[in-house]
């Protein structure tokens, strides 16, 4: 049977015989002060008090508040362990169980399930105030008006009344109580010692600016002491941490958001970082210019890094007139001063990021030039270099055969007319390297396919800047690694590369659905086209569905590509058609279908024409109609909006293109508009 929290409670007085146990004799009695054995304590500030809403005795250091919970937390600290930890949580209940001879679980199951040993003491903290004074409150304190002097004093911090009374800042005309030693005393506000109260919800923390005895925190203290957290929007962008409520007030009276807690050196709470982070964008401490505030902050950036914590340094000598937030103000530096130097800290921040972003930034005053089409259909540019074209069909189709009259293209030489099957494609004139990998094709089959290319570009031998691989014998998952050092070898050694042909892209991966492999193929290969500034004609081997590629690496490859062309054939002439599904400079509704086929008499397939506009037409009004009838099986009618996003998520398109598709389809009668400004599109009852 598992230990319980309850069992440990009900068995040691509500916890305290287990605070007797680990505190040691430095602890005599409930509410009397005693010095922290953790630590070299100089002042008992130290107390064990029972907690009315929690049930339980706790342990409070007022001069750190670290030292500060219930048994099971000091306990959990003095061996490493984390309350909020499940397992961790459940260590520090055997222990306890064992430590006390509670007996509450079998010694043998306690022992092998704890293998502790007392190494993990407390270390000491520095507490950083050293005029921070406990004590009762004797009678109700009396508040007052704040006066001219007051609001001048917070006035020169740039805090006015309205900000005072937003945070429940109070001015006291008298305090009395009673102090740890027992000793009854009353504080009176003066001109020269004015006094201010932060009241909490059972406790308040006295502000005597003037005086020698600046801070006293008096009432029932049961929880951790956060300033400003209850003023703090849902949600934001910067939230700053800094040392003192009259820096939070300061900060606050310029527009950002803040928070402090007891001191510099007060122990943060993980939860409460946990939750700030998931409400603002940046938690950026700001603290005292002094060196314990220095210290503070770069311990706390390191302990707290995994919730992006950052420490923002000011430009003060650290001296008692220069050293925090509210003492820059005075200065009279502005809020757009600091918000210089948080943009100065992003910049250290984000150097290696901004580094290759000035990179990528577009100069207007030196315009990239314009790379030169590498593949165009009637000068419609299909392909340029630094894109990814794509070339799909299914098996039969004629692609390989349509793929040849490309390379052969770019193989041709200068001056050179040869059929390249409807297809205009860029000479190499300067002998950079053009490259195959053919992921399918055994070797005799690709050497006969390839003889055909040479024989179309008038080569009885290639040229030696010609690359072709069969990659049918390697890994699929050594495919890719072969790819990339290749290429970069032919780059270096041929002075560039003119294109790069993927036969079987497919083939580069274990499955064409695997969508966080697609992504990173096709990412890689624009990435490798844009550095060698060449073109990529990735084949894949799929028949697409109407207008849109299959598969999560169709979907990735019709939202990179800069140009895609379906091969199909038509069975009525046993011709292969050739069709644009996307083209980035221009609509392919403007690319007419080409067609090739085998001619007998050449001993190759040829170049047959371009479509009527007839046939054209239809085949586009086909297409049309199939993504219509997709779209609207989803939803029965769309709103103009509606449609176009839909049509820009299915195909991957630009706005523009969508606006084109929905007005095709309604002056081609596919789709129509109801009455009214309202109205919605619907898909044409009539049959097709």
């Amino acid at each position: 049977m598992a230990l319980t929290k309850d069992e440990i409670l009900s068995k040691t007085n509500r916890g305290l015989d287990v605070l007797r146990h680990y505190l040691g004799s430095n602890f005599q009695k409930v509410g009397k002060a005693f010095k922290n054995p953790f630590y070299p304590d100089t002042k008992a500030s130290c107390y064990v008090h029972f907690d009315k809403r929690s049930q339980v005795f706790k342990f409070k250091d007022f001069g750190s508040a670290e030292y500060s919970g219930d048994c099971f937390f000091i306990v959990g600290n003095m061996f490493g362990l984390d309350c909020a930890d499940k397992e961790d949580f459940y260590k520090i209940l055997e222990l306890i169980n064992q430590d006390l001879g509670l007996f509450l679980l079998d010694n043998s199951s306690q022992l092998q399930a704890l293998p502790l040993k007392k190494d993990n003491r407390f270390k000491p903290k520095e507490t950083g105030i050293e005029d921070f004074e406990v004590a009762e409150i004797k009678e109700p304190y009396l508040l007052k008006e704040f006066s001219k002097i007051e609001l001048d004093y917070w006035g020169q911090y740039g805090i006015n009344k309205s900000v005072l009374n937003q945070y429940g800042v109070q001015a006291l005309e008298r305090f009395s109580g009673i102090n740890k030693e027992g000793k009854e005393y009353q504080l009176l506000n003066t001109e020269q010692e004015p006094i201010f109260g932060y009241p909490g919800r059972k406790h308040i923390k006295i502000y005597r600016p003037k005086s020698k005895l600046r801070f006293l925190y008096a009432g029932e203290i049961s929880e951790q002491y956060v300033f400003g957290l209850d003023q703090l929007p849902v949600r934001g962008d910067i939230l700053f941490i800094t040392g003192g409520e009259k820096d939070v007030l300061s900060l606050v009276s310029k527009g950002f958001h803040a928070i402090c807690f007891n001191s510099e050196t007060a122990n943060i709470p993980k939860k409460l970082l946990r939750t700030m982070n998931y409400r603002f964008k940046h938690i950026t401490l700001i603290y005292d210019t002094d060196e314990t505030g220095k210290k503070a902050m770069d311990k706390l950036e390191k302990e707290f890094v995994q919730f992006g914590v950052n420490a923002l340094h000011l430009p003060l000598n650290g001296s008692k007139e220069s050293k925090d937030v509210s003492d820059f103000f005075r200065l009279g530096h502005s809020a757009e001063e600091l918000m210089m130097l948080f943009c100065e800290m992003l910049d250290t921040l984000y150097d290696e990021t901004m580094s290759v972003m000035r990179a990528c930034e577009i100069d207007f005053d030196h315009p990239p030039k314009a790379p030169e089409p590498l593949i165009t259909i009637n000068n419609v540019t299909i392909g340029a270099p630094g894109n990814l074209i794509c070339i799909t069909g299914s098996e039969g189709s004629g692609k390989t055969n349509y793929l040849g009259g490309i390379i052969s293209g770019a193989l041709r030489k200068p001056g050179d007319t040869i059929d390249t099957l409807g297809t205009w494609v860029q000479h190499n004139p300067e002998g950079k390297s053009v490259i195959l990998y053919d992921t399918e094709q055994s070797e005799h089959q690709l050497h006969k396919n390839l003889s055909y290319i040479l024989h179309r570009a008038n080569y009885k031998k290639p040229p030696n800047w010609f690359r072709p691989f069969g990659l049918v014998g390697i890994s699929r998952k050594d495919r890719m690694q072969c790819i990339l050092e290749s290429m970069d070898k032919f780059f270096y050694e041929y002075g560039g590369i003119h294109m790069v042909v993927i036969d079987g892209i497919a083939d580069l991966l274990g499955s064409v659905n695997d969508e966080e492999a697609s992504v990173h193929l096709i990412e890689e290969l624009y990435r490798l086209a844009a550095i060698y500034k060449s073109c990529v004609i990735c084949v894949l081997h799929t028949s697409p569905s109407g207008m849109k590629l299959r598969g999560h690496l169709g979907s990735e490859m019709q939202r990179k590509a800069s140009g895609i062309l379906s091969v199909e054939k038509d069975d009525k002439t046993n011709a292969s058609v050739v069709k644009a599904l996307k083209v980035r400079d221009g609509s392919p509704l403007d690319v007419p279908l080409i067609q090739f086929g085998w001619d007998t008499q050449a001993g190759k397939h040829v170049y047959q024409g371009e479509k009527t506009k007839e046939e054209t037409s239809q085949s586009r009004n086909q297409d049309l109609k199939d993504l219509a009838i997709d779209l609207f099986s989803k939803k029965e009618s769309r709103t103009y909006t509606e449609l176009m996003n839909a049509i820009m998520e299915s195909l991957s398109v630009k706005e523009r293109m969508a606006r084109n598709y929905i007005k095709h389809m309604k002056d081609n009668g596919i789709i129509e508009k109801g009455q009214g400004s309202t109205a919605e599109f619907r898909l044409v009852s009539a049959p097709f």
